[in-house]
């Protein structure tokens, strides 16, 4: 399995141009690739309950994985993957599912950390009509992104979640196949907050950080509806220009995996907040590889990101009234469809 993956990684088994598809075109190539007694796995109904059941911890899930795939449905799935990310993106990701192979020779746990065992699920009918509500997900360790269609059209690109174990891929470690010493797949996250922070003076910070210690994973976990949690740490109204500046660096951080476009759709809505309903909260330590907390809450939207154990990341950006297209497909039905 760890040799096969550098071939991953490389991108021959991910297939050739990752956007050269509608997101339409894609999902049914992938849908037709697949043989009858498969599809079962990789199509899901298009309702709010089967899209919520979510979570970012090994387990058994609907969708078809990777390692169940044969070349053609993985070029088929790479296509898709590429009409809603950006080339590095597509590499964060990637490397987000290579991390299964240190993190394997960290817990000496065998073939239980597969870097294959992420799936793709598709939702409803992706015909590509204008009207046309459907959606798809890739999703296993660590990784959890969720997409809302009209035809050809995304909607909504969250929730999103994504983590990173080993946080800092440690020295020394053989990681034949996966990500080499020092990498950080989550690292530029870490590094913009912690430098708001560090650039605050007392009295700030001192308002900014709001527990001594992190709380063990991001709070909203993997509900399947947040609302937004308790107000904490400082508005953006309230902290000097250049960390306000900062912070909305950080949001387009969260985001910039996803094609111009598609970010700056969700950035959009953070900026349209006002700056005193914007709260940054930090707990823990302040100090790189030390456990720390954070979070960016609008009066719309959550972003948080936990690294209680130092070197294990989980992430996530929830939006309270918009996951998996929630507001826009309300109005749609209320509008246009008055049956749901």
């Amino acid at each position: 399995m760890r040799e096969c993956f550098l071939v991953v990684l490389a991108g021959a088994l991910w297939g050739g141009s990752a956007h050269a598809d509608t997101p339409s075109a894609a999902a049914r190539r992938l849908i037709q690739l697949t043989p009858a007694a498969s599809r079962a796995k990789l199509l899901a109904p298009f309702t709010e309950k089967a899209r919520s059941d979510w979570h970012y911890t090994p387990r058994t899930r609907a969708g078809l994985r990777w390692r169940d795939m044969n070349a053609a449905q993985r070029e088929a799935a790479t296509a898709l993957l590429g009409t809603v990310l950006t080339d590095p993106g597509l590499a964060k990701v990637r490397r987000v599912m290579a991390l299964e192979i240190p993190l394997g020779e960290l817990e000496h746990s065998g073939s239980f950390r597969d870097p294959e065992n992420y799936a793709i699920a598709v939702f409803g009918d992706a015909s590509g009509d204008a009207g046309a509500h459907w959606g798809w997900r890739i999703e296993g360790h660590h990784l959890s992104l969720h997409f809302t269609l009209d035809g050809d059209r995304y909607v909504a690109t969250l929730p999103q979640f994504m983590g990173a174990n080993p946080a800092a891929v440690p020295s020394g470690i053989k990681v034949t196949g996966g990500p080499p010493p020092g990498t950080r797949v989550l690292g530029k996250e870490e590094d913009v907050a912690r430098r708001v922070v560090a650039a605050l003076d007392a009295r700030l910070r001192a308002r900014v950080v709001i527990a001594a210690r992190p709380y063990g994973d991001i709070v909203s976990r993997n509900a399947a509806v947040v609302s937004p949690l308790a107000l904490a740490g400082v508005p953006l109204a309230e902290l000097p220009e250049a960390q306000r500046a900062a912070l909305l660096e950080l949001a387009a951080v969260f985001a910039e995996h996803l094609r111009p476009d598609l970010a700056e759709a969700r950035l959009d809505r953070v900026r349209a907040e006002k700056p005193e309903s914007i709260r940054f909260a930090w707990a823990g330590s302040i100090e790189p590889g030390h456990p720390h907390y954070f979070r960016l809450q609008g009066s719309t939207f959550l972003i948080e990101l936990d690294n209680s154990g130092g070197n294990h990341i989980h992430s996530v950006w929830r939006d309270f009234h918009g996951d998996w297209g929630r507001d826009i497909l309300r109005e749609h039905y209320q509008n246009d469809h008055p049956h749901p």
